[in-house]
């Protein structure tokens, strides 16, 4: 394979992952309108949906092995290769993670904390994950501690919801049947959301490693 080939196939990489990170975004903010409405068929396309993400996924993972073992990278070239296999795996998880938000959704027709804003905590995670990305595709090592700030916020956000759900946990009276289902689901939707967080911190450390070969944000 002559050198011209060998970093349009990077480049192609490095693309397809782009890709993969837009549609993974798009289907988690789809499953956050499903989470809004509670619409149980939207639900299932959400869930149904996670098919072409692992597929996708897996397309990108043999890219990966290919390039590895047959083009045998050195220095950039493989910082690029093995960071881009990090970032995939955690835009799989970001997908599962959708899908979660589908499930709960189809289990409860209601929410029993309307004050805990689900759709903005969501989508300031989806914003991480874009952004994450466009430091990836931009080799932009400055955005990546943005990401990792931004992170800290969500943390934030996501202990004080976690500390309404408990306290209601705390005051309501024994005997009723559907609470613990209730702070269950609720207490879940935060975790995941607050792991789309992290996810999106770990493209963004994986980015800093490749562009600058600095493991500091990598945990």
């Amino acid at each position: 394979m002559s050198r011209t080939d060998y970093q349009q196939q990077l480049e192609e990489l490095r693309t397809n992952v782009v890709e993969l990170s837009e549609l993974v975004c798009h289907r988690l903010r789809r499953a956050l309108e499903v989470y809004e409405r509670k619409d149980g068929a939207l639900a299932e396309e959400v869930i149904t949906g996670d098919h072409e993400i692992n597929e996708r996924y897996l397309e990108l993972e043999q890219d990966c092995i290919e390039l590895l073992a047959l083009q045998q990278p050195v220095a950039g070239d493989l910082r690029l290769i093995a960071s881009s296999f990090k970032i995939i795996t955690d835009l799989e998880r970001i997908g599962d993670l959708a899908v979660n938000l589908g499930e709960y959704t189809r289990q409860a027709a209601r929410s029993r904390y309307p004050d805990i804003d689900i759709a903005s905590i969501g989508e300031e995670t989806v914003r991480m994950v874009e952004a994450a990305t466009d430091a990836y595709a931009t080799d932009d090592a400055a955005a990546t501690y943005e990401v990792a700030a931004d992170d800290d916020a969500v943390d934030e956000r996501c202990e004080r919801a976690s500390e309404v759900v408990i306290q209601d946990l705390l005051e309501t009276e024994v005997g009723d049947e559907s609470l613990l289902e209730d702070v269950s689901r609720m207490l879940l939707t935060i975790r995941d959301l607050e792991r789309v967080g992290d996810h999106a911190v770990n493209i963004a450390a994986r980015t800093l490693y490749m562009v600058d070969n600095d493991d500091e944000l990598i945990y």
